[in-house]
């Protein structure tokens, strides 16, 4: 089973820690396929990947691959899913996160993820839909705001909930208390990460677990 790792969302390098685990994971460096979640942002364009903010992540890291490949609506299907197939890396980018989940579904690309050997990463929207299932609420204050699931790609069986200026108050407020009591639920502020490794959980900045409306702040390990 490949390793996973769920980022929040960097805003400068990563850090160094994450770095080293990187390193020691990513073992095959011939080709890192990225997946957009603007999928229908670019058609006709080239591709610039100087504006793709996790390959810049990667690149800054050292961590350079022979062939890199981007996923969106101007892949042809059969394409996207060889590339999967072939990747030493799959990246889920940030984004739109039901756009990529309905982008995701429409190429059948869950079903090539599961089955792909590679190293699979996401960030902010792509580990949203890396996860097993997460939660959009028109706004996490109001209790009565809607709410829908969505079903992620689910290599692991947990939920994932990350956003930006979020802190266990809010978390504490319950927005996923409801869902807590289905699955767990790792609660990631930014600058941080998990990563899924041999059946264990490593965990780097402030997380948060959440399983039947309790909250657990965990412990860096990574």
């Amino acid at each position: 089973m490949s390793t996973r790792y769920y980022f929040s969302w960097f805003y400068g390098f990563l850090p160094e820690k994450l770095v080293r685990s990187l390193h020691e994971d990513i073992q095959g460096r011939k080709s890192l396929v990225l997946i957009s979640a603007q999928p229908s942002d670019y058609a006709g364009d080239q591709v610039d990947y100087a504006d793709i903010s996790e390959l810049t992540w990667l690149t800054q890291a050292d961590l350079i691959f022979e062939e890199c490949h981007f996923i969106d609506y101007r892949t042809q299907k059969e394409e996207a899913a060889r590339l999967i197939a072939e990747a030493s890396v799959v990246f889920l980018c940030g984004g739109d996160p039901v756009r990529q989940h309905d982008f995701l579904a429409e190429y059948d690309l869950p079903g090539a993820i599961q089955k792909s050997e590679a190293v699979i990463m996401a960030a902010s929207a792509g580990s949203l839909n890396l996860s097993a299932a997460w939660l959009r609420t028109e706004d996490p204050e109001d209790e009565a705001a809607a709410q829908t699931l969505y079903e992620g790609i689910g290599l692991d069986r947990f939920a994932y909930e990350t956003h930006a200026k979020r802190d266990h108050a809010t978390f504490a407020q319950g927005y996923l208390f409801p869902l807590s009591e289905k699955i767990g639920i790792y609660a990631a502020e930014q600058e941080s990460a998990i990563r899924v490794k041999n059946g264990k959980i490593d965990v780097l900045g402030s997380v948060y677990f959440i399983s039947r409306s309790n909250i657990q702040k965990l412990s860096e390990t990574l």
